[in-house]
């Protein structure tokens, strides 16, 4: 593993980004981005991230590019926003419109993944969930729904009525399953400038992309183990689909 800071350009703060290569060398596997923290009162996410490299929970046969926390002036005050008041996921369309965004985007210019993971905390959910726009009829997000379930946690119920970031008359945008949101890409693509970073990873660099959201109603144990049978679920469904 490597790690290094990543200027973002204009202000007075850095992001850290995580290197890990397998043994034969880059290139030698496929590569998956994983990132949390993009909103600074999701606290749980980053940690989870943390906790689950530190222990060894990440396969080994693939490259890594690993962001641990990607809006460090909103995690320090405990806000959505960052210090200037801009939600980063929502800035990464025309090259990035926060520092944080253009810091990432540069960043990862030329490289390409197999899978794109992004880790959040939802306030209003009771259960977990989690985004996986459908680039195929694969879905490795409903292995991810049932291994939660099995390992006794809350899957959320997922209607039109429940706050997912969608105008109101959005089917045509998505197709909602228990604990699992399908966005529609094209269409989503098509909508908005304001593109999330894992719609930014999904239209320039990858070609699979997860967004996974706790339920920041529970314990923080729970919130992090959650999120750790999440990822360790991912992966194992990755490496089974190549």
């Amino acid at each position: 593993m490597s790690v290094r800071e990543v200027a973002c350009v204009g202000v007075p703060r850095t992001l850290l980004v995580a290197e890990i290569v397998p043994r034969a060398g880059p290139g030698a596997a496929p590569a998956v981005a994983i990132a949390a923290g993009v909103h600074g009162d999701e606290p749980a996410a980053p940690w989870a991230l943390l906790a689950a490299v530190r222990d060894g929970l990440l396969d080994l046969r693939f490259a890594y590019r690993i962001w641990p926390c990607t809006n460090p002036s909103g995690y320090a005050a405990g806000t959505r926003r960052n210090a200037e008041d801009a939600d980063i996921n929502r800035s990464f369309g025309r090259g990035g419109e926060t520092p944080e965004a253009r810091a990432i985007i540069t960043s990862n210019r030329d490289r390409k993944f197999a899978l794109t993971i992004d880790m959040h905390e939802d306030y209003e959910a009771d259960g977990f969930y989690c985004y996986e726009p459908a680039v195929d009829e694969t879905s490795f997000g409903t292995a991810i729904v049932r291994a939660v379930e099995e390992e006794g946690f809350a899957v959320q119920e997922l209607h039109d009525a429940f706050e997912l970031g969608y105008p109101p008359a959005a089917q045509e945008l998505r197709t909602l399953h228990r604990g699992l949101v399908r966005p529609n890409v094209k269409a989503e693509l098509a909508m908005s400038r304001k593109l999330p970073y894992s719609m930014y990873l999904l239209r320039r660099a990858a070609k699979r992309s997860l967004t996974l959201e706790s339920p920041r109603r529970l314990a923080w144990d729970e919130r992090v183990a959650i999120h750790r049978i999440a990822l360790v679920t991912a992966l194992q469904r990755l490496r089974a689909s190549l």
